[in-house]
């Protein structure tokens, strides 16, 4: 046997196998938003990053989801009928599982500086405009999806 073909073998001994039925490891990363159109598009932009996306159209559906799964990241929408961004955010920083979980905002109004402040203060590690940049957001995101898988 030659050294290369030794080494191959060591290699693939030491390699999982994704022939036994096994999936590589996925993140799970939470949408957030009451309008369907925008779920959509995000769901859209998000699925090239191969990730498994749950989505919730409201603050009371994220919560249940929050309850759980782990999330890389979560992305939420400001203002929503019921429960809105701020208060969905508070409440997932509460608790001791999600409380490092990233949260980015998405707003669709970008001259509401109090807004972002008060983001910023429940917890968001970023705020996004919409439309979103989806270059910048799917960066953003596999940013997350990196330290969450390491």
């Amino acid at each position: 046997m030659t050294e290369l073909a030794s080494a191959q073998r060591a290699i693939l001994a030491a390699t999982p196998s994704l022939d036994q039925g096994e999936a590589p490891a996925r993140a799970k990363i939470l949408v957030v938003d009451d309008e369907p159109k925008s779920l959509y598009a995000l769901q859209e932009l998000l699925g090239a990053l191969g990730q498994e996306l749950l989505v919730a159209q409201s603050g009371e559906e994220a919560l249940k989801l929050a309850l759980k799964h782990d999330f890389a990241v979560i992305l939420l929408d400001v203002r929503m009928p019921g429960m809105d961004g701020f208060e969905t955010a508070r409440m997932i920083r509460g608790r001791e599982r999600s409380s490092q979980t990233p949260i980015i905002f998405l707003t669709a109004h970008a001259d509401e500086m109090n807004s972002m402040f008060r983001g910023y203060a429940v917890g968001a590690v970023d705020y996004l405009t919409k439309p979103v940049v989806p270059e910048v957001l799917k960066s953003k995101v596999s940013i997350f999806v990196e330290l969450h898988m390491k």
